[in-house]
């Protein structure tokens, strides 16, 4: 018979005593990241790397703390490393629509801003005050009296040639008309038609002649005005230039270095004299352009002004910036209008940056997931990452429904590393359906759910404790809890060998655990504090499993755990409803008939089994053909069936269960129901290793439990699985005190000796198995029942009724 598991097999347990400090305080912070050697090595080849596409895609499950573990390797990487330039956006005074970006060294934008703001200012300072300067105006009148004297002098001689042809000049509204003299005072009409017709003749001849002449003169006069004007202009021009040229002066000097500084501030200067009438509109005002209004003034700002769009002055490296929201106006910025007159405009001043902007230089961090959902992003960041530039635009021109006029701001050059977090199938996804995404994201650093529960990675998770505890703010944990904390990191992932990477799950219990000691008011958290924060977790959840007990004991749901019988063994599945998963038995029967149908699966009939479920009872008809019908043929008919079972069954943990109960109908063999059964079978009838051993152990425990503990009970499980039981501590004394029992076996053959107590029994060289074994009892049922089917058929061919034969006989050592 198969000894059963001893105590010490059901749990690793941590000595409190080799964790090297007495607690959490001592331990020294964390440096990397903890278990993720093959990420870390990753990470460190993607960031190195800087040829074109190569960001990083982060593979893993949530709860490995896989955001805040990537941000804290960014950042110490990112420390030593120089800030990026800040980038700014300025007017293009040649299109308005088209903003220049430029660029300048960290810190330097906010300065610029300040200083172009300073040089208009003092600009209009200058200006203001040569215009009303008693030199300006004598130059101003000066360059007006030589104008005015020549025009004097032209409309003069215009004014004397009229008097030798015998006209007077008159203005008019019309303009300048030419009027005949009689002697010295203007012709009447009734003079006038009261000369002779050749007289009238000639007056007007020599008044087109005069008229003519008279336009020419007005046109060199009006020209004279034109240059007056013009000659204004430039004395304004030169006047108001020399003014502030010392303003410009020191700007150009103070960025000498960047040639595109330099470039737009004799833009500026350019502009300010070439618009000098902004300046003419006088208007008693304390700020600090004190002849503008508020308008104006705006205006101003808005012309001249520099929109910081990326500030830099603050960073200490490289810029690491985790963005939780990725959608498109978060990532690319976007262009903000206001309302004015009732309309909306804009401007390079309301041009806001995205993520993009500020990781610019550094790396940027997103939810894969987020930016696949939300609309135009994931389309729009590969097209920047390819293109190495981020250009701002409205998400209705991308769709061609924008026609109003709107800012085209120039493109800026991208130079960063993206790094996108999201889970390994969303990985695969990708890969198979978007091919431009191996082109640009060619590094996957994958997190694991598990580490070797080594020693070393012991000391990390006492140091994950530590830092966490430093952290938040929690109370530090003794030895026993963190020798506790150790064995549930175990737990999580269901091996003794092994530790969870999954730190938010076992964070939230050291959370737990500190209120609970908050509570008591104790220095520190204890090895009692964290097992009840993991306990008060489960009862919190565990609401329909203690439903389902309360059934099974007061035999709503039938499930035997004493007693003895024939084709029924007791299952054990998992229920998992995603905060909690519990095990749950279910009464396993199977029936035996004359036949040919071969094993018939209920479930699957009914359309209740899954895939994985009917796979594993075909696998069963493949076992009893090969152990039992080497030298007859396989003729029955079984049914499987789940009894109170009205939801989907999937998995094939119960297979060997539902052979075990085929092996009890066939022998006759009844089968003890204090003893339960997990595990799948293969061909060969091995058992092999099942997922959720702790739950299902646990959860028919439980039944027992509440049923009455016998001595005689317990569960049988693969031996497989053996190094991944961590069973409750309650479980674990009742195996020491013997009221439960765990069974590990590796054959088919060695669970239904533990089920029935009799031997399963092995071929001798005849070919024969030992009389009264399991193994007997089944292959002379299978013989019975081919001969009897056989019989049956012949005596059909005869014209019989059949009924001769149809009646099953025992196996023959129960015949008398």
């Amino acid at each position: 018979m198969i000894q059963e598991l001893p105590p010490e097999k059901l749990r690793r347990t941590c000595d409190p005593m080799e964790l090297g400090c007495k607690d959490s305080s001592e331990v020294k912070a964390l440096e990397t990241i903890v278990g993720q050697e093959r990420a870390v090595r990753a990470l460190h080849f993607g960031l190195g790397i800087q040829d074109v596409g190569f960001n990083i895609y982060v593979s893993g499950l949530p709860g490995t703390g896989r955001t805040a573990a990537v941000k804290r390797f960014l950042d110490e990487v990112a420390e030593g490393q120089p800030a990026p330039p800040d980038w700014c956006y300025v007017n293009n005074f040649q299109d308005s629509t088209r903003p220049k970006a430029l660029r300048l060294p960290a810190g330097s934008g906010r300065k610029l801003q300040a200083d172009l703001k300073t040089m208009v200012e003092g600009a209009e300072r200058e200006i203001r005050h040569v215009f009303e300067s008693e030199d300006y105006a004598n130059r101003r009148e000066e360059t007006m009296k030589v104008v005015q004297a020549k025009r004097d002098e032209l409309l003069e001689r215009v004014n004397e040639r009229a008097r030798q042809e015998g006209f007077l000049l008159q203005a008019t509204s019309m303009g300048i008309v030419t009027i005949p003299l009689k002697g010295d005072q203007p012709m009447s009409q009734e003079d006038f038609m009261a000369l002779k017709p050749e007289e009238r003749q000639a007056i007007a001849e020599r008044q087109e002649k005069l008229q003519d002449e008279l336009e020419t003169s007005l046109r060199q006069a009006k020209s004279l005005e034109k240059t007056a004007r013009e000659e204004l202009q430039k004395l304004d021009r030169q006047v108001a230039r020399y003014a502030f040229s010392h303003l410009v002066r020191d700007l150009l000097e103070k960025y000498k270095e960047l040639p595109e500084v330099v470039a737009h501030i004799q833009t500026v200067a350019d502009d300010l004299v070439n618009n000098l009438e902004q300046f003419r509109e006088e208007k008693e005002d304390s700020s600090p352009l004190p002849f503008l209004g508020p308008d104006r003034r705006e205006q101003l700002k808005r012309r001249y002004g520099v929109n910081v769009l990326v500030d830099n002055a603050e960073l200490k490296g490289a810029p690491v910036l985790v963005e939780r929201n990725p959608n498109y106006n978060n990532l690319f910025g976007r262009i903000e209008q206001q309302v004015q007159l009732g309309a909306l405009v804009t401007d390079f001043t309301l041009i806001r940056a995205g993520s993009l902007h500020r990781a610019n230089g550094g790396y940027l961090v997103m939810p894969a997931q987020e930016v696949l959902a939300s609309p135009f992003a994931w389309e729009s960041l590969k097209r920047a990452l390819a293109n190495r530039e981020v250009v701002i635009e409205d998400v209705m021109e991308r769709l061609g429904y924008l026609t109003t006029r709107n800012l085209q701001p120039e493109p800026i050059p991208l130079d960063l590393k993206v790094v996108l977090i999201g889970k390994p199938e969303l990985y695969q996804l990708m890969l198979e359906y978007d091919e431009e995404f191996t082109e640009l994201f060619k590094v996957k650093a994958e997190f694991g759910t598990q580490m070797d529960r080594s020693a070393e990675h012991i000391h990390d998770y006492t140091a994950f404790v530590g830092m966490l505890c430093a952290t938040e703010g929690l109370k530090h944990l003794d030895q026993s809890a963190l020798a506790l904390i150790v064995e549930h990191g175990s737990r999580l992932v269901e091996d003794q060998e092994k530790l969870s990477t999954r730190f938010r799950d076992i964070a939230d219990v050291i959370r737990e655990a500190n209120y609970y000691a908050v509570q008591a008011n104790d220095e520190l958290v204890t090895g009692e504090h964290v097992h009840r924060a993991i306990e008060e977790r489960y009862y919190r959840s565990n609401l329909i499993q203690e439903r389902i007990q309360e059934m099974i004991t007061r035999g709503s749901i039938l499930i035997d755990v004493q007693g003895e019988q024939e084709g029924q063994v007791n299952g054990l599945s998992v229920i998992d409803l995603g905060d909690l998963a519990f095990g749950q038995p279910n009464r396993i029967t199977a029936s035996i008939s004359l036949g040919r149908e071969g094993v018939i699966d209920i479930e699957r009939e009914a359309k209740l089994g899954g895939p994985i479920h009917t796979k594993g009872v075909l696998i069963l008809s493949g076992y009893l053909a090969e152990k039992y019908a080497q030298d007859k043929p396989l003729s029955l008919s079984a049914r499987l069936v789940f009894e109170q079972s009205y939801s989907g069954v999937e998995g094939d943990s119960a297979s060997s269960t539902e052979l075990y109960a085929l092996l009890s109908s066939l022998s006759g063999l009844p089968v003890k129901q204090g003893i339960a059964v997990t595990g799948s079978v293969n061909q060969k009838g091995l058992v092999q290793a099942i997922g959720g051993v702790n739950e299902k152990i646990e959860g028919f425990y439980e039944i027992c439990k509440a049923r009455g503990l016998t001595g005689e009970q317990g569960v049988i499980i693969p031996a497989s699985n053996v190094a991944n039981l961590m069973l409750k501590n309650e479980v674990v004394e009742a195996v020491r005190e013997g009221k439960f029992h765990v069974w590990p076996v590796e054959t088919v053959d060695q669970g239904i000796e533990i089920l029935t107590g009799v031997q399963a029994g092995k071929r001798d060289e005849q070919g024969q198995y030992p009389q009264g074994s399991v193994n007997q009892r089944v292959d002379q049922r299978l013989r019975d029942m081919a001969e009897r089917l056989l019989s049956f058929g012949k005596a059909k061919e005869e014209g019989g009724n059949g009924t001769a034969s149809t009646g099953e006989q025992k196996p023959a050592e129960e015949q008398p």
